[in-house]
């Protein structure tokens, strides 16, 4: 099933975001290489595509796993989060419909 997982980014969490990119980077594209990822990507701050130092608010992965636990235990796992990047994670089944 798919899940939508939901990173929360704490105020002035830049700086640790660019320092855990690369191996958050690499846990999605092991997602992606297994054809599990669906979707991922950062929540700018501002309306911009690159939003500078205004950074990000968050993050959004929409990937397959066996079961709620094992999606939570991945999210739990993620680099921003044990970055202190996150100040909350989210976990929620998600239903693809369209396209």
């Amino acid at each position: 099933m798919w899940y939508v997982i939901e990173g929360k980014d704490r105020p002035d969490s830049l700086a640790g975001r660019m320092a855990a990119r690369p191996a958050h980077l690499a846990r999605l594209n092991a997602l992606k290489d297994s054809g599990r990822l669906l979707l991922a990507g950062p929540l700018p701050a501002i309306d911009a595509e690159d939003p500078g130092p205004a950074g990000f608010t968050g993050s959004l992965i929409v990937a397959e796993f066996e079961s709620l636990d094992a999606a939570r235990a991945w999210a739990d796992a993620d680099p921003y989060l044990e970055a202190g990047v996150y100040e909350s994670v989210r976990v929620s089944p998600f239903r693809k419909v369209l396209p």
